[in-house]
């Protein structure tokens, strides 16, 4: 039997991780857990210290390194204890954990499995203006500049670890939210395949969203920096062929 674990990032969630951990252990009793927390300072460190479940590991790190790096360190921990398949979600109750049944019957036939808000209508109703048109830019940044068609900024994922080399995941520079588009970014192109399906993500009913203009700004830099490389690589190869 494969050996799953489910990654759950945090950073001042208390109100909503008690309820995601509650509904995941009631419909996948037989799956390890881990939550990686950046010291928050809103009870989620205290809430965490008071699990008894064994199947529920936590990681309390020392600041807010950021949620690309608390994926980092989660994927490791994976590879570490030799894990088959790793699950990402979100701590804020966007994500529904009904959908990682769909995950584990596919993954099987593919090496990731991602998520598409723009595949199902209406999906995004309910958010604010600022963040759609924040959400469509880099959707659309991807998908023209770096060929990447798909939904690449959402942590609502899967992945088949005994096809992925670990140094691919090395590859990723990213600590902060730059870290989802520019992963599926490489997986692309190494090749692996990646398999969609669509999802309903509504908006965050309890807390804030941890995003910042700096992540903002420095994920648009980042994929301009993508652009450029791939461009002028592809450059020199036509001239050396030429």
């Amino acid at each position: 039997m494969k050996k799953s674990l489910i990654l759950i990032p945090t950073y001042n969630e208390a109100n909503n991780i008690d309820k995601l951990l509650d509904k995941i252990r009631k419909l996948y009793p037989q799956i390890d857990i881990l939550v990686v927390d950046d010291n928050s300072s809103d009870g989620t460190v205290e809430f965490l210290k008071n699990i008894s479940d064994k199947k529920i590991k936590y990681k309390i790190r020392e600041k807010k390194y950021g949620i690309g790096s608390a994926h980092k360190d989660g994927i490791n921990y994976a590879y570490e204890n030799d894990y088959n398949i790793l699950i990402t979600m979100d701590a804020d109750g966007t994500h529904e954990p009904e959908n990682i049944k769909i995950f584990l019957t596919l993954i099987k036939k593919y090496d990731i499995i991602n998520t598409n808000r723009f595949l199902k209508k209406d999906s995004l109703s309910d958010w604010p203006l600022s963040r759609k048109i924040f959400t469509y830019t880099r959707f659309y940044l991807n998908r023209y500049l770096l060929n990447v068609n798909l939904d690449s900024s959402g942590a609502f994922r899967c992945y088949n670890l005994d096809n992925i080399k670990k140094n691919h995941f090395n590859l990723i520079t990213g600590l902060s939210y730059s870290f989802f588009w520019e992963s599926l970014f490489i997986f692309k192109e190494k090749n692996y395949k990646i398999f969609e399906i669509p999802i309903n993500l509504p908006y965050r009913k309890n807390g804030s969203s941890k995003i910042t203009m700096k992540d903002i700004i420095g994920s648009f830099f980042l994929i301009l920096f993508f652009f450029f490389k791939r461009f002028f690589k592809k450059y020199k190869s036509s001239s050396v062929i030429k």
